[in-house]
């Protein structure tokens, strides 16, 4: 049986480059979607030389990690004849999508007044730094950046260290699947009512709006939420890392029921009634001692024996290096790792969609190489073989 994919039918345009759009677009494709990425003739998407590994000249893995089904055009969005094949294409477009700089889609003809006199109905969909039409809208901008300015570097590591940003760029993954769900409820009207709008997310309103309850603590009661030893949650506890006698684990005692069957598990049921520890306020208050206590007892056994004695009662899970993640049997289990061919490399193992339809995750094929797909574009929005070579003889394609 097929694995369904609902967006079969549909195509996307989409002017973007590095992480936070193609990794939204890239869930878009693999449901099925038409997703056309328009690079620039020289070069491609930046993203395409970044190493330090790789399968050919300008095409490396960190490529591969975002563009997964997608097809490549090369075109020169700055030029006349350009923008006649980007509105040569947007008729029969549903959505085009980009993540330039803020102020560069208005003046490339990507935003929907550009574009509504050729298709009514076009999706609009801007990721950007900081928005469009605003003070910082020129400014370049990166998820680090945005880390540091949204507060997170300042919620992670140890209390008495410095500011720590997260290990992966999450502001550009979320930001991107932000976006897809923008312009997926967009483009659901743009069906219904047969007119289309602009979509913006940026980097630094997504980061923002990720601070989520300590926001509202913060605004609504002036707490200000700091970091806490060994990566604490901020109120619950037990919630933290504790060292085991050959690695780490993280513990969640977040329900007073887990904090129960952890003090039964370990063997100290004195731990329910003991005052310090017997409500939650109390061991928040006493959170050091209670680290202090549980700390001596999960140092006396290694991590296996504790992950054997309580997972699946409550949440408990190994502190993974990334090897030992992707390492990991339970991910074969679930299908979370799958292969793709590309022409340099047979069988490269890609991660799997996270997403499952029926039961079944989507299927992957490999990023195209720079242009891959220019020809077959243009074919298909009526450019005759002698027209798109002239395209490519100006260096449009």
């Amino acid at each position: 049986m097929s694995v369904k994919q609902p967006l079969k039918g549909f195509r996307v345009l989409s002017a973007e480059q590095y992480g936070a759009g193609p990794y939204g677009t890239m869930f878009l494709a693999q449901m099925g979607a038409d997703v056309i990425k328009i690079e620039p003739p020289k070069g491609g998407d930046t993203a395409r030389h970044v190493g330090p590994h790789w399968l050919r000249e300008q095409e490396s893995l960190y490529f591969q990690s975002f563009n997964l089904n997608k097809r490549s055009l090369t075109l020169d969005l700055r030029t006349d004849e350009g923008q006649k094949v980007l509105h040569d294409l947007a008729k029969d477009a549903h959505v085009v999508a980009n993540n330039l700089r803020g102020d560069v889609p208005d003046k490339i003809g990507l935003n929907y007044d550009a574009l509504k006199a050729v298709n009514s109905a076009i999706v609009c969909a801007h990721i950007s730094a900081y928005g469009r039409g605003n003070e910082r809208s020129k400014w370049p901008g990166y998820d680090y950046l945005m880390q540091a300015e949204a507060g997170f570097c300042a919620l992670t590591g140890d209390p008495d260290g410095p500011p720590v940003r997260f290990g992966l760029s999450m502001v550009d993954f979320m930001t991107g699947t932000m976006a897809a769900v923008g312009l997926l409820a967009a483009l659901l009207d743009s069906q219904r009512s047969g007119e289309g709008c602009d979509v913006d997310v940026d980097l630094l309103s997504a980061a923002v709006h990720q601070t989520s309850y300590p926001a509202l603590w913060y605004m609504n009661e002036e707490d200000v939420t700091g970091r806490a030893p060994y990566g604490a949650h901020p109120s619950a506890t037990p919630s933290q890392m504790f060292k085991a006698a050959d690695g780490w684990m993280f513990v969640m005692a977040q329900l007073p029921k887990f904090w129960t069957i952890l003090c039964e598990r370990i063997g100290h049921e004195e731990l329910i009634t003991d005052p310090r520890f017997d409500t939650p306020a109390n061991r928040l208050t006493n959170r050091s001692a209670l680290s202090d206590l549980l700390g001596e007892v999960f140092a006396a056994q290694p991590v296996a024996y504790w992950l054997e004695l309580l997972q699946g009662l409550m949440p408990i899970a190994p502190v993974y290096g990334l090897d030992q993640a992707l390492d990991s049997p339970w991910l074969k289990t679930i299908g979370m790792r799958d292969t793709v061919s590309h022409p340099d490399r047979a069988d490269m193992s890609v991660l799997s969609s996270p997403i499952k339809l029926n039961g079944e995750r989507l299927p992957n094929r490999a990023g195209p190489l720079l242009g891959a797909d220019s020809d077959a574009v243009l074919a298909e929005a009526g450019y005759d073989p002698d027209a798109i070579a002239d395209l490519r003889a100006k260096g449009i394609v």
